[in-house]
């Protein structure tokens, strides 16, 4: 039989991947917000506002600031982007910790600033960062660690960028997931601080796939943000502007996301320690778990059982993998794969140990 005559080789679906390396979110989005979203692909011909003119607004109502203290992007990689473009001084280098998201550092480096960073929790060390730095990057809560900073430390931060005139820029994206009195820019927007903050629609309100987020702070930050946008004026959809609003208004989705994912945390911290794995303390909606060799679980995960993580070696947090709560399935398969491809030599331990 020759090859043009052969029969084709039955095809063998392949399972879609275990998704558990973006922290998505397992829960979905408003109901609300994709009936917006489909509604306002109905009108695909014309062009979205410019101006994000609804969903400003409705941030705006929300937390109880201006319209002029926010401006809405295509989500917040967007924002780290334009931030490093236009705030601060452009002739010094922007500054941002070791071992965090590495976006930060990506950006300053493409738009030829540069990037300085200091050591993880050396507070000391990035408060005196400020005098020489033409803007600060911060993430909290953290990213892939998942903890946060003291009262004492968020306040020292802002306090040093109202000293210096250092535009201080802290990523909040998963801010949604952490409990009340987690500082935040907000507390500090009426001391004239140079404060803004990054917020995303992608994480708790599981709008991922429409890429919008905002930022919030300082008027005059926001408006260099606003005519650096110019350039890009209709980056963010009509579907994405829509359904931001949508989800804004159901604020009984978005506390159900937020105590199932408190819950459903917690239940993943302890299925860890049944199995003798410990996770850093977080506030989101991931952990970040210890192995021996990270970037060699997370090939072998994807590779051998198709199941995605991330290493967090990627962010400079070697010998862990950051693994989001996903669904109770998806987290059992994670587990049973883990001990094969890094096998824990642990006995069952308390939860809270880690």
């Amino acid at each position: 039989m020759t090859a043009a005559t052969a029969p084709a080789l039955p095809h063998t679906p392949v399972a879609a991947p275990v998704r558990l390396h973006l922290s998505e979110s397992p829960y979905g989005p408003s109901p609300h917000a994709l009936r917006a979203a489909h509604a306002a692909v109905d009108a695909t011909g014309t062009y979205p506002d410019p101006a994000r003119t609804a969903p400003a607004q409705a941030i705006a109502e929300l937390l109880g600031v201006r319209p002029d203290q926010i401006a809405v992007a295509n989500g917040s990689d967007e924002l780290v982007l334009l931030t490093a473009l236009c705030l601060g001084d452009p002739q010094r280098p922007g500054v941002t910790t070791a071992g965090t998201f590495p976006g930060y550092r990506i950006c300053l480096e493409s738009v030829r600033r540069g990037c300085r960073e200091v050591p993880p929790g050396d507070l000391a060390a990035l408060a005196d960062a400020f005098d020489g730095a033409g803007v600060v990057y911060v993430c909290n809560p953290h990213n892939p660690t998942g903890g946060t900073l003291d009262r004492a430390a968020f306040d020292l931060l802002a306090e040093r960028a109202a000293a210096t005139g250092t535009p201080l820029v802290v990523d909040e994206a998963y801010l949604d997931f952490a409990p009340p009195g987690t500082p935040q820019v907000l507390d500090h927007l009426g001391t004239g601080a140079p404060v803004l903050a990054l917020r995303t629609f992608s994480k708790a309100h599981g709008l991922a796939g429409l890429r919008i987020g905002y930022a919030v702070g300082s008027a005059d930050l926001v408006a260099r943000l606003r005519e650096v946008q110019g350039t890009m004026p209709f980056s963010v959809n009509r579907a994405a502007q829509a359904a931001a609003v949508a989800a804004l208004a159901d604020r009984g989705h978005l506390e159900r996301v937020r105590r199932d994912n408190a819950a459903d945390r917690e239940r993943f911290r302890a299925e860890l320690a049944a199995r003798g794995r410990r996770a850093l303390p977080s506030v989101t909606n991931f952990l970040a778990v210890p192995v021996p060799d990270s970037a060699r679980a997370e090939r072998l995960l994807e590779r051998d059982h198709g199941i995605l993580v991330r290493d967090a070696g990627r962010f400079g947090l070697d010998g862990h993998l950051r693994v989001s709560v996903g669904a109770p399935a998806d987290r059992a398969r994670f587990l049973d794969a883990l001990d094969v491809v890094a096998p824990s030599d642990g006995p069952p331990t308390h939860p809270g140990t880690g």
